[in-house]
């Protein structure tokens, strides 16, 4: 059966929906600060899943419209990305991306002491790593291949596809209950005044139809600004994300036009930009989630569950003893921690899924959605690539 976009969107909504209701019915949900879209996501996976198993029929969803939203929603971020708040990030951001590259290390030695405990291939831990894990499902595909050749995993494809998307869910189970437990622990609470980077607290804030009007304006520009960027950088043979370059149009605007314009309403910081942002990775999220063909990877279970749960326990160790410490055992540092959470184990935007979750129930914290996001979405992927390149020619 095949959804088209309409129908998709339709379904998106509804998981959506689905997951609020279960989040607020469920005490451990909203306990543990489970973003809604997972929530109902899984769920959703779940019962197509159940679909598949019963009258042997899979549903495909159009998720051309997926993409658009993500790129709109980095774009969100980028325009929330004032350099003044940036500088008061910096040494955060060189932080903790030093620890994200150190941990790529960890992650791809943990999965091999997993491969030599059981009877998986010793490359499959790698592939089961920071390849499908800190690179998520697009690395996974573009490298197996290499296992398939190189190193005889027939099946590299499907096991790569498969960590990956058992790192997404888990990625967006874990941020939130981090976050929690070191906000209660050590009695923290948010310091900044400013409205939310992504969703707000209160529904009932002011947001007009000339606010909705102007920042879409302004996002038009900001995206039209990034794909620009996209092809040039792509004519010196960069091969990035479409959303890396759109989330640094959305920055240069918001750090330009201000400055030239100064009593030009921007939204930086407003309710609607807010709102905009938490219903583009609302629908991603839903979307993401619900299509995960769960039945692919039954084969693959057990061994798969062992590696991840190997790297579950060793994210959870290093963040609480080494990230959250190191970033300051501060309010941020939490926020920043549970965005880790979905860096390491899933994506980006399982990262700021989490972290808004968070920021919503404990207050704003601007810097870690500057800090993460840029890591996430540039830095760790090129770090990422050449720590693959070791792991692989010490295998070879």
């Amino acid at each position: 059966m095949e959804l088209d976009a309409r129908q998709t969107l339709i379904l998106a909504v509804m998981v959506l929906f689905l997951g609020r209701l279960l989040n607020n019915k469920i005490t451990f949900l909203q306990q543990y600060n489970i973003p809604e879209p997972v929530t109902g996501g899984i769920v959703a996976s779940i019962f197509f899943s159940v679909i598949y198993f019963i009258f042997d029929q899979s549903i495909d969803f159009s998720l051309k419209q997926r993409d658009i939203l993500l790129v709109v929603f980095f774009t969100c971020v980028g325009l929330s990305a004032k350099f003044s708040t940036l500088m008061q990030g910096g040494k955060a951001l060189v932080t903790l991306l030093f620890m994200a590259v150190f941990y790529l290390f960890i992650q791809n030695f943990t999965g091999i002491a997993v491969t030599m405990a059981t009877d998986l291939a010793t490359p499959v831990g790698v592939l089961g790593s920071s390849i499908s894990l800190s690179g998520g499902h697009g690395t996974a595909i573009a490298w197996a291949p290499t296992f398939v050749s190189d190193f005889g995993i027939k099946n590299a494809t499907e096991i790569g596809i498969a960590c990956a998307t058992f790192g997404l869910v888990l990625g967006g189970i874990c941020g939130g209950p981090i976050a929690g437990y070191l906000i209660k622990r050590h009695k923290l609470s948010s310091s900044c005044q400013e409205h939310l980077s992504v969703g707000t607290k209160n529904e009932q804030e002011k947001i007009t139809v000339h606010s909705v009007y102007s920042v879409l304006l302004i996002l038009c520009i900001a995206v039209g600004i990034g794909l620009h960027l996209h092809q040039l950088i792509d004519s010196f043979g960069i091969n990035l994300p479409i959303f890396v370059p759109c989330l640094f149009g959305g920055i240069i605007l918001t750090n330009t036009i201000p400055l030239v314009w100064k009593k030009l309403p921007w939204p930086t910081g407003t309710p609607t930009l807010a709102l905009i942002s938490d219903f583009c990775l609302g629908l991603f999220l839903a979307m993401s989630l619900m299509s995960l063909q769960l039945w692919t990877l039954i084969d693959l279970a057990l061994p798969i569950l062992l590696l991840l749960a190997a790297q579950v326990i060793m994210v959870l160790l290093f963040i609480i003893f080494v990230v959250f410490r190191v970033l300051g055992k501060n309010y941020d540092a939490a926020i920043m921690a549970s965005g880790y959470a979905g860096l390491a184990l899933g994506a980006t935007p399982t990262a700021i899924a989490n972290m808004t979750a968070v920021t919503k129930k404990y207050g704003a914290s601007p810097q870690a959605f500057i800090v993460v996001p840029l890591i996430g979405a540039f830095f760790i992927d090129i770090a990422n690539a050449f720590v693959i390149q070791i792991f692989l020619g010490w295998l070879s």
